[in-house]
C-alpha cells in the first residue's frame, strides 16, 4: 500500500510539472503585457524598466523556476492589471467559486445518485422514462444556453430570481458567504443549478446502468431466491457495488465542476475565480493566468490521487496485484 502511494505521488508531482511547464509555455503567445501596462506616452526607456521590474527579461527557464518557487512558497507573483499579490486576489476570489462549486457538487452527487437509482429500480414506469427523457436536456445542452434560458425563464420572464452577481454577503473572518443572507441563497439558485445540471445527469445515467447490470448479477437473483426483500437487495446489495465504478467518475466530476465554473460565472457575472481568469485573459495578466491553471491542475490531481486510493481501498482485486487496472 505504501509503495502504491508513493508510485502515484511521484506520478502526481511529474504531472503537476509538465502541465505548469505547458501553461506557463502558452502565455508567451497571449501577447505582451507591457502594452496593457503602459499607455501610449511610453517610452523605450519605461518599456525596459518595467520589463526588467516583472522578470521578462529573463530567459524562459529563469521565469518558471521563479514561478515554481513562488508556487510552493504560496507567492504567485503580483497581477500586472492590479498591481497586488496574485495570492491576495484568489484569496477573495475563492469563496464565491467554492461555495458555487460546493451546492452545485452536493446537487449533482445528490440527486444524481438518488435519480439514478429510482430510474433502475422503476424502469418500465413514466416517472423513470420522463426523468432519463428531460436528462438528455443535462446532456445535450451547452452550459451557457442553459445558464441563459434559466435567466430568460425565472428572472426574466417570472422575476423570482436574480440573473447576476453574488447577492449580500457576510464576512466570517477572512471568508465571505453567501450563505446567510436571504439575497445570497436567492442569488446562488440559478448558477448552482447551471453548474450541476451536466454532472448530476451524467451521474444518473451512470449509476443507472451500472444498476442495472448489477441487478442482472447472478448473487442477486440468488438474493431474490433466498427470500430477501427488494429493499435489502437494491440498497445493501446492488447499490453498493454500484458505486465502486461511480466514485471515479464522481471525482472527476467534482474537479470539472471547478474548473468549468468559468463559463457559469461569466453568465452570472458570478465574481469567482473563473471571473477572475476570463479578466486576466483579456488584460495579458500572466501571474493571475499562471496560478488559476495551477490550482485547478493541483486540485485535478489531488481529487485523481484521491479517487485512486479510495477505489484501490475498496476493491480487493487491486490489493491483490499491487497496482491500478
Amino acid at each position: 500500500m505504501l509503495a502504491y502511494i508513493i508510485r502515484r505521488v511521484f506520478q502526481s508531482v511529474i504531472v503537476l510539472l509538465v502541465v505548469g511547464l505547458v501553461a506557463f509555455s502558452m502565455f508567451r503567445f497571449v501577447g505582451d503585457p507591457i502594452d496593457n501596462m503602459l499607455g501610449q506616452e511610453r517610452t523605450q526607456a519605461d518599456i525596459d524598466r518595467l520589463r526588467t521590474e516583472l522578470g521578462l527579461d529573463k530567459p524562459f527557464p529563469v521565469q518558471y523556476f521563479k514561478f515554481l518557487q513562488g508556487a510552493v512558497e504560496g507567492n504567485f507573483g503580483v497581477s500586472y492589471r492590479q498591481g497586488r499579490p496574485v495570492s491576495t486576489i484568489i484569496a477573495e476570489r475563492a469563496p464565491a467559486t467554492l461555495e458555487l462549486a460546493a451546492v452545485s457538487g452536493f446537487l449533482a452527487i445528490t440527486l444524481g445518485i438518488a435519480l439514478g437509482v429510482f430510474t433502475a429500480i422503476r424502469r418500465q414506469g413514466f416517472a423513470a422514462n420522463a426523468i432519463m427523457t428531460v436528462s438528455l436536456i443535462g446532456v445535450s445542452l451547452p452550459t451557457f444556453l442553459i445558464g441563459i434560458l434559466l435567466i430568460y425563464i425565472f428572472s426574466v420572464e417570472l422575476d423570482l430570481l436574480p440573473s447576476f452577481g453574488r447577492g449580500e454577503t457576510v464576512k466570517i473572518g477572512n471568508w465571505s458567504t453567501g450563505f446567510l443572507t436571504a439575497s445570497g441563497l436567492k442569488a446562488l439558485i440559478l448558477p448552482a443549478i447551471t453548474l450541476g445540471l451536466y454532472q448530476m445527469t451524467l451521474i444518473m445515467r451512470l449509476v443507472r446502468s451500472e444498476m442495472l447490470e448489477v441487478l442482472r448479477a447472478d448473487y442477486v437473483r440468488f438474493a431474490r431466491a433466498r427470500g430477501l426483500t427488494d429493499r435489502v437487495i437494491n440498497f445493501r446489495h446492488a447499490l453498493k457495488n454500484t458505486l465502486v465504478p461511480v466514485i471515479t467518475v464522481t471525482g472527476l466530476q467534482l474537479g470539472s465542476i471547478i474548473a468549468f465554473a468559468i463559463i457559469t460565472e461569466t453568465v452570472f457575472q458570478w465574481p469567482g475565480v473563473g471571473l477572475l481568469f476570463i479578466n486576466a485573459i483579456q488584460f495579458v495578466d500572466i501571474p493571475v493566468m499562471a496560478a488559476y491553471l495551477m490550482l485547478i491542475s493541483v486540485m485535478f490531481v489531488s481529487i485523481n490521487l484521491i479517487v485512486d486510493l479510495l477505489y484501490y481501498a475498496i476493491d480487493p482485486r487491486l490489493r491483490i496485484d499491487g497496482r491500478t487496472a
